[in-house]
C-alpha cells in the first residue's frame, strides 16, 4: 500500500486547496473520513476485496516477446490495466471513492469525464452501490467517445453535455465544481484524476498505487529482478502516479511520463505541460499545477487525438516528481501514436486506449537502444474499444466509413 502524503495538501510548492468558503465544510468532511480510511487496514481490506470480486485486481503483467524481438533491445512488460471491469485503471479510484460515500453517508455521485472510461467507471460503481449519478462531459468528447456515453446513459447515469470554453475536460469540471457547490449535502463529486484540491491528488492517488504495488511484485517474479525504466501516458496523471507509486523509492528505476504532442509543438495543438517551455505555474481548479495558459494567464485551448489526455493542468503530485528529478517527461504526437498502436495490435494482439498509446509510442523510441539483460515496464492503462470512431477515423479505413453511412441512411 503506497504511503505518499502530502504536507499540508501540497507536494512541494505544487497542490494545496484553493476552494470556495462555501465548500470548506464539505472538503473538511472529506478530508476527516479519508484520513480515517487510511489509518484503518480494513478499509484498505476492504477495497482490495472488491477490486478482486468486482473487478480483475491483480491484473497481470503481459512480455511482449513479439515486440521485444522487433526493437532487438531490452524485454517489454506490459501492466495490464486494460483488463479492469469497464476497461481501464479508472475502476480503481472509483471503486475507493464509493467506499468513502458510503462512509459519509451520501446518496449521490457526480463525475467528469474526457475519454469516457472514468465516466462509465463512475457510473458503474454508482449501479452497484445504488447511489444516483450524473457525468459531465464536454460536446466535443460527447462526439468522440459515443460508445461510452450510451453504456453511461444505459448504467443509470445522466450525462450532461457541456457546451462551454473548448467543450472538453477543463469545461465539465469546471461543471461538475457547480453542481458540487449547489447540492454539498447529499453529493460527492467523484474526481477522476490526481489533480483538484486537497485531498483529492493524494487520495486519488493511494486508490491508484494498487497498479504500482502489485506491478512492482510481479516483476520481480516474472523478470527476477525490478525494470528499468516504467512507462505511463500523462493527462491528468492518475494512471502515472499508480504504476510510478510502486517504484518511487527505487532510485535505479527511471520514471517517464508522456504527455500528448498532438499536433506537434510548433502547432499549438497540444497538451504539453512538463515537457515544454509553454506552460505556466498557476491557481485553477483549486490547486496549484503547471497549467498551459496565455501570457494575460488565460487557459488555452488542448487538443489530442485522445481525449483523455487534452488537459490543460497536471498533478500536482508530477509537477513535484518533475522539479525534484525522480520523473523526466516526454511526449508523443497522434501520428506517433497511431503508428504505435498499429504496431501493438499486430505484434502483440493487443488494443490499447489512445492515451495508453502515447507510453507505447515514447518507450518504442528508446527500448531499441538499450541492453538486451534490461527491461522496461508500460502500464497499458485502458482498452481501446471506445476509440474505435476516433481510430477509424485517423486510419481513412474505408470500410468502416461505408458501414457508417449504411447504419446512417437506414
Amino acid at each position: 500500500m503506497n504511503k505518499l502524503e502530502s504536507k499540508n495538501g501540497y507536494f512541494g510548492q505544487f497542490g494545496g486547496m484553493f476552494i470556495p468558503e462555501i465548500l470548506r465544510t464539505t472538503f473538511d468532511e472529506l478530508i476527516h473520513h479519508y484520513k480515517e480510511a487510511r489509518q484503518d487496514p480494513n478499509f484498505w481490506k476492504d477495497f482490495v476485496d472488491i477490486m478482486s470480486t468486482y473487478s480483475c485486481r491483480p491484473t497481470p503483467i503481459t512480455f511482449a516477446e513479439n515486440l521485444t524481438k522487433h526493437f532487438g533491445g531490452g524485454k517489454i512488460y506490459i501492466k495490464r490495466e486494460d483488463l479492469n471491469h469497464t476497461g481501464a485503471h479508472k475502476a480503481n479510484n472509483v471503486m475507493g471513492q464509493g467506499l468513502l460515500v458510503k462512509k459519509m453517508g451520501k446518496s449521490r455521485v457526480i463525475a467528469e469525464t474526457g475519454a469516457g472510461q472514468h465516466g462509465v467507471a463512475t457510473a458503474t460503481m454508482a449501479a452497484k452501490f445504488g447511489y444516483k449519478c450524473t457525468i459531465y462531459m464536454g460536446k466535443e468528447d460527447v462526439e468522440r467517445q459515443r460508445p461510452n456515453v450510451f453504456w453511461m446513459e444505459k448504467l443509470g447515469a445522466e450525462v450532461f453535455e457541456v457546451k462551454d470554453g473548448s467543450q472538453t475536460l477543463k469545461d465539465a469540471i469546471n461543471e461538475a465544481f457547480r453542481d458540487w457547490v449547489s447540492n454539498m449535502d447529499d453529493t460527492h463529486y467523484v474526481l477522476g484524476t490526481a489533480c483538484g484540491p486537497h485531498p483529492f491528488p493524494e487520495m486519488v492517488t493511494w486508490f491508484q498505487s494498487i497498479i504500482g504495488s502489485e506491478a512492482r511484485k510481479q516483476m520481480i517474479e516474472m523478470n527476477g529482478k525490478l525494470p528499468n525504466r516504467v512507462y505511463a501516458c500523462v493527462g491528468g496523471g492518475s494512471n502515472a502516479m499508480g504504476i510510478f507509486s510502486g517504484f518511487l523509492e527505487d532510485k535505479d528505476v527511471a520514471l517517464i511520463g508522456v504527455e500528448a504532442a498532438g499536433n506537434g509543438l510548433e502547432s499549438e495543438q497540444h497538451a504539453v505541460r512538463l515537457s515544454s517551455k509553454e506552460a505556466r505555474i498557476g491557481v485553477a481548479q483549486g490547486y496549484k499545477t503547471w497549467f498551459l495558459q496565455d501570457n494575460d494567464g488565460q487557459m488555452r485551448d488542448t487538443y489530442s487525438v485522445a481525449a483523455g489526455l487534452d488537459y490543460i493542468g497536471v498533478s500536482p503530485v508530477l509537477a513535484h516528481l518533475s522539479e525534484t528529478g525522480r520523473a523526466t517527461f516526454s511526449s508523443a504526437t497522434d501520428k506517433e501514436v497511431i503508428d504505435a498502436f498499429n504496431l501493438i495490435v499486430r505484434l502483440e494482439g493487443l488494443i490499447p486506449a489512445l492515451e495508453s498509446a502515447h507510453a507505447f509510442a515514447r518507450a518504442f523510441k528508446e527500448v531499441s537502444h538499450i541492453s538486451k539483460n534490461e527491461s522496461i515496464l508500460i502500464n497499458m492503462s485502458g482498452r481501446g474499444d471506445k476509440d474505435i470512431f476516433t481510430i477509424a477515423n485517423a486510419l481513412q479505413d474505408k470500410k468502416w466509413k461505408e458501414f457508417i453511412k449504411t447504419q446512417a441512411n437506414k
